[in-house]
C-alpha cells in the first residue's frame, strides 16, 4: 500500500461500484466547498487496472475524486492498494454506506452484486453489522420489476407497506399492472397505492391454522415467510386460500365435539347457530352443544348454545320416546365448493346454448321449450307498470325477425326456427345468480341432449374445488390412485384427463326428481280449479293482475278500439 499524487482525471470508475445514482445536490454541494477550502481529508483507495493499464480503477471514493475536479485540483493524493477479489464490491458498498446512505435500490442492487460475487447472507451481514433477516428483506426487494426500480432510483418511492405488497408479487403480474399505472409526461409521479392494490393479495396466516403439517402437505399448502413481519412472531402465510379454507374445515370436522356442529357464517360475520338455539355465554352445561366455525379471517372459533328442552308426552302416546334432546347433525365441508357450483352453472350454460343452437330439436319440442323458458325463474314478462327499463327487453329483438320490409307479420318455418332458438339462449340460463332459471333450465338441457356438449371438467381449476372425498371419488373408473396428498391426486387427474374428457355427475342436466316433483305441485293447477283467482303462489310470484287506474271502463271506447286494430 503507497500513497501517490495523480491526476484525478486519470482514473478508471469501478463497475462494481455500489452507489449508482446520483447523490444529493447538497451533500455534493458540501463535499465541493470542503475539497475546495481544505482540499481532500481522506484519499481515495485505488488499485492498478488488471489489464496492465496506467491508469487506476477506483475502489471507494468515486464522488471526492469527482468533486476535486469539479474544484480544478490538478493533482490530488491517492492510496494505491491491491485490488480486491470481489473487485472492489464490499470495500465500494461499506464505504458509502459509512459515509452517506446508500439510495435503497442501490443497496439491493449491491447485495445481489455481492451474492453473484460469492457472498454468503450471513458473511454479508457480519460485514455491513446487518442482522441476516435484513439482508434477505433487501434481497425479496430486488425482485421489484426492473423498470419499477429505475423509477424508485429516482426518488420516487413507495412506502413499506405498499412495497411489500409489489416486492411479493410475480413479475408477470407486476409488469401488467405496471403497464395500466405507469408513470406519463403530463404525470411523472407514480400513484404507487393503486400499483400495490393491483398486487393485492389476500393472506391466510400459518398462525391462525388450527391444522398441522400433515393437513397442509395433503392440500399442497406451501408457506412463505412475510420478511417484513416483527422477528418475534410466525410469519408464514399462503395465498392459497381454498386450500387453506378447506384444510381448517377437514381440522374441524375431525375434531368436532360429540355434541358438535359444524356451523356457518353471515354476511356480517356471525354464526348461525341451529333454530331455537340459545348462545351460552357463561360457562357451558355437559348437556350444552359446541359450534365450531370459521369466522371471516379463515380462524377456527368456538361457541357453545343450549337447545330447548323437547316436550314430554302423554304416557302411553304413540312414538313416545321419552325426553332426549334434539339431534344436531355436523354440517361437513361439501363435495363441491360455491365457486365450484358456479363454475358448473357456467358450464351447463355454455353446453345448453350449444345445444340450442346444434342439437336436432322436434318443431313440437322447441315449441315446448319456449313455454317452459317462460317459466323460468329469471324470467319476466313486461306489463304496462314496467315502464322503458321493465325486463325482457331483449325479447323483442327475435319478435322482429318475423316480419318483413313492410311491417307486415310474415316469416317462413327456417326463420321461426331460428327466431326460436335464439330466444331459448336468451332466457334460459344455469348461471348462479339472479340469471338462473332454476330446473327448468335443467329439464331443457336433458331433453335435448345437452350433457354431449359439455366440456372437458378434468381441469386445475375446477377439481381444485373439490373436496378430497368427491377429488378421490373422481379417481373411480380410471387407472389414477389416490395420493397422500389431495394436491398429488389433482395433478394425476388433471394429466389423465388431459386428453380425454371428464364431467363431474353433479353438473349433468339431471333434474332431481324431488324438486321437480315439488316444482310440478307448486305450478300446476287442476283446469277446473284455473277460475282466474290469484292464488298464494301468483302472489309470491308477482303475477296478481294490477288493478286499473280507473273504477270503470268504457265498453265503447274499449269496442271503437279493437273494431281499428282489426282494420
Amino acid at each position: 500500500m503507497e500513497i501517490k499524487l495523480i491526476d484525478p482525471r486519470a482514473r478508471v470508475d469501478n463497475p462494481d461500484k455500489a452507489r449508482r445514482t446520483n447523490s444529493s445536490p447538497q451533500s455534493d454541494a458540501l463535499l465541493l466547498a470542503t475539497i475546495r477550502a481544505v482540499g481532500i481529508v481522506q484519499p481515495p483507495v485505488v488499485a492498478p487496472q488488471a489489464d496492465g493499464g496506467n491508469g487506476f480503477v477506483i475502489q471507494h471514493g468515486h464522488r471526492r475524486v469527482k468533486q476535486a475536479i469539479a474544484a480544478g485540483l490538478e493533482e490530488i493524493a491517492i492510496i494505491v492498494d491491491e485490488a480486491a477479489a470481489d473487485g472492489g464490491a464490499m470495500r465500494s458498498m461499506v464505504e458509502n454506506t459509512a459515509r452517506e446512505n446508500l439510495n435503497p435500490v442501490d443497496q439491493w442492487r449491491a447485495i445481489e452484486r455481492l451474492v453473484a460475487l460469492g457472498w454468503t447472507e450471513e458473511a454479508i451481514a457480519v460485514a455491513l453489522a446487518l442482522p441476516v433477516r435484513q439482508i434477505k428483506k433487501l434481497r425479496l426487494l430486488a425482485n421489484v420489476l426492473p423498470v419499477m426500480l429505475d423509477h424508485m432510483a429516482k426518488g420516487d418511492m413507495p412506502d413499506e407497506r405498499q412495497l411489500r405488497t409489489i416486492a411479493g408479487a410475480s413479475l408477470e403480474e407486476q409488469k401488467e399492472v405496471w403497464k395500466a399505472h405507469k408513470p406519463t409526461k403530463g404525470d411523472p409521479q407514480v400513484d404507487w397505492w393503486r400499483v400495490a392494490q393491483g398486487l393485492a393479495k389476500t393472506r391466510m396466516y400459518a398462525r391462525d391454522a388450527s391444522f398441522g403439517d400433515d393437513l397442509a402437505q395433503a392440500y399442497g399448502i406451501a408457506w412463505v415467510e412475510d420478511l417484513f413481519a416483527p422477528a418475534d412472531q410466525d410469519s408464514r402465510y399462503t395465498t392459497d386460500v381454498e386450500a387453506f379454507l378447506g384444510a381448517q374445515q377437514e381440522w374441524m370436522t375431525q375434531n368436532l365435539p360429540k355434541k358438535g356442529v359444524i356451523a356457518e357464517v353471515s354476511n356480517y360475520g356471525e354464526v348461525k347457530l341451529p333454530p331455537k338455539a340459545e348462545r351460552v355465554y357463561g360457562t357451558p352445561k355437559r348437556s350444552d352443544h359446541t359450534a365450531m366455525y370459521l369466522d371471516p379471517e379463515g380462524k377456527v372459533k368456538t361457541v357453545h348454545f343450549r337447545m330447548p328442552e323437547a316436550k314430554k308426552k302423554a304416557k302411553g302416546s304413540a312414538g313416545s320416546g321419552g325426553d332426549d334432546e334434539a339431534i344436531v347433525v355436523s354440517k361437513s365441508r361439501p363435495d363441491v365448493t360455491r365457486k365450484g357450483i358456479e363454475m358448473i352453472g357456467d358450464l351447463r350454460t355454455d353446453a345448453l346454448h350449444e345445444a340450442l343452437s346444434r342439437a336436432p330439436i322436434e318443431d313440437e319440442t322447441l315449441l315446448a321449450l319456449l313455454v317452459l323458458a317462460f317459466a323460468g325463474q329469471n324470467v319476466r314478462v313486461d306489463s304496462g307498470a314496467g315502464g322503458e327499463h321493465g325486463y325482457g327487453r331483449r325479447m323483442p329483438r327475435h319478435a322482429a325477425a318475423l316480419f318483413d320490409a313492410e311491417g307486415r307479420f310474415a316469416f317462413d318455418t327456417d326463420t321461426l326456427r331460428i327466431a326460436a332458438r335464439g330466444a331459448l339462449i336468451d332466457v334460459l340460463s344455469c348461471r348462479e345468480g339472479m340469471r338462473k332459471s332454476g330446473i327448468v333450465a335443467l329439464v331443457a338441457g336433458a331433453a335435448i341432449g345437452a350433457d354431449s356438449f359439455l366440456s372437458n371438467m378434468g381441469t386445475e381449476d375446477f377439481l381444485s374445488c373439490l373436496s378430497r372425498p368427491a377429488l378421490e371419488g373422481s379417481c373411480v373408473d380410471t387407472p389414477v390412485l389416490p395420493r397422500a396428498r389431495v394436491k398429488d391426486t389433482r395433478a394425476a387427474l388433471v394429466e389423465h384427463f388431459r386428453e380425454g374428457h371428464f364431467v363431474h355427475p353433479s353438473a349433468l342436466f339431471a333434474p332431481d326428481a324431488a324438486g321437480l316433483a315439488a316444482w310440478l305441485t307448486t305450478n300446476v293447477v287442476p283446469e277446473e280449479e284455473d277460475d282466474g283467482t290469484p292464488t298464494e303462489q301468483d302472489e309470491l310470484d308477482g303475477d296478481v293482475p294490477v288493478e286499473p287506474a280507473h273504477d270503470f271502463v268504457d265498453e265503447d271506447e274499449l269496442s271503437e278500439g279493437y273494431r281499428e286494430a282489426a282494420e
